[in-house]
């Protein structure tokens, strides 16, 4: 039996993206078709190499091959990735994708969240930048151990000076803290905030970026307004506790990016604290602020639920190490990451599709 490309390219069309609702074929999704006699082999291009059904997907091509080609058939699937972007624009055109990382309020572990969740993005292939905007507390030269380093610089040809982002851990990162002493306060007008805020986008080498992640300060402030209204923002995760006092703040937080003048798409809501789980009883679970409040803020928003990330003692520690805890692989911690960070990424995916039919 002659195998032609048409017959397989019709059996993948019986594959879809769960996600963006079109088989793959029509989502040019299919690469590098080859075949010879009865060897198949052709590449898979996600959407992003955090997809969470890489492996669904890449069975349900080879039973569509089996089940309408032939049976006989030896199968190849290449899987890699292009990260797709919201809109076409000159403006940071080689940062594919920003994420905002936000709270409505302070101490819920915001940034040891936007720090895994860069950390895991990275893990999976993905080209990852990290910007702390926190201008209240930088936390990133602590949680990367990057504690009174300094970023250099370089000359372009036509005459400007670019920041070079420091590199740690597969990840380019800025923060504002890297121009600060750590042990003196920095009394910040609004004007002199969003500016400094302004430079580490637009005056930083960045090189090609599939995520760049801004962890924001808590709240509603000039700088969030900044961000949203100059740059062109993908999405915004929420991180919140599941306690009412935090939840109280984060729902204000969250209504802010659904306000029409700047109306930037909520990509879900982590529950970071959800619940206490001693080391030596690991299968026992311990509300200590509540239960289920960002599952539940997420709901009366419509937005996605990302995960729960549970209070672990090594989450801190490894944060104050400099050492993020999603570095460390084999603990479930890090695997509640990864899979938060897959989350992250697929709905950056859809958000893309949905944006590129508008």
């Amino acid at each position: 039996m002659i195998i032609s490309p048409e017959q397989v390219l019709a059996a993948l069309r019986n594959v879809e993206d769960p996600d963006l609702k079109k088989d793959l074929v029509t989502l040019n999704m299919i690469k590098d078709l080859k075949i010879a006699d009865q060897q198949i082999s052709f590449t898979l291009e996600l959407t992003t190499p955090a997809c969470p059904m890489k492996d669904m997907l890449k069975n349900a091509c080879l039973n569509a091959i089996k089940h309408f080609v032939s049976r006989d058939a030896e199968i190849t699937i290449n899987i890699t990735a292009r990260v797709t972007k919201p809109m076409d624009t000159n403006q940071l055109k080689d940062i594919r994708n920003i994420i905002l990382v936000s709270s409505g309020k302070g101490g819920v572990g915001k940034s040891t969240v936007a720090s895994n969740l860069a950390v895991s993005l990275a893990a999976d292939g993905a080209k990852v930048g990290l910007i702390d905007a926190d201008i209240y507390g930088p936390s990133v030269p602590t949680m990367f151990d990057l504690v009174g380093a300094k970023p250099s610089a370089r000359e372009t040809e036509e005459g400007r000076t670019l920041i070079l982002p420091i590199e740690k851990y597969g990840i380019k990162l800025l923060s504002l803290g890297f121009f600060a002493d750590p042990d003196q306060p920095v009394p910040w007008r609004g004007p002199m905030a969003s500016n400094a805020v302004k430079q580490l986008f637009n005056d930083a080498d960045w090189g090609e970026l599939d995520y760049l992640i801004v962890d924001l300060p808590p709240g509603t402030g000039d700088i969030h307004i900044t961000i949203t209204q100059g740059f062109p923002i993908t999405g915004a995760v929420i991180v919140t506790t599941p306690q009412q006092v935090a939840l109280a703040d984060t729902r204000k937080g969250l209504a802010m990016f659904k306000m029409p003048g700047i109306n930037i798409p909520v990509l879900g809501v982590i529950e970071n604290m959800a619940y206490f789980t001693p080391e030596e009883l690991p299968d026992n679970k311990y509300y200590l602020f509540g239960k289920d409040g960002g599952k539940a803020l997420a709901s009366s928003f419509d937005v996605p639920f990302l995960g729960e990330i549970p209070i672990v003692q090594g989450i801190s520690e490894a944060g104050d190490k400099g050492e993020p805890i999603a570095l460390n692989t084999s603990n479930i911690i890090s695997a509640a990451f990864a899979q938060i960070a897959g989350k992250v990424a697929q709905q950056i995916a859809i958000s893309n599709a949905q944006t590129a039919k508008s």
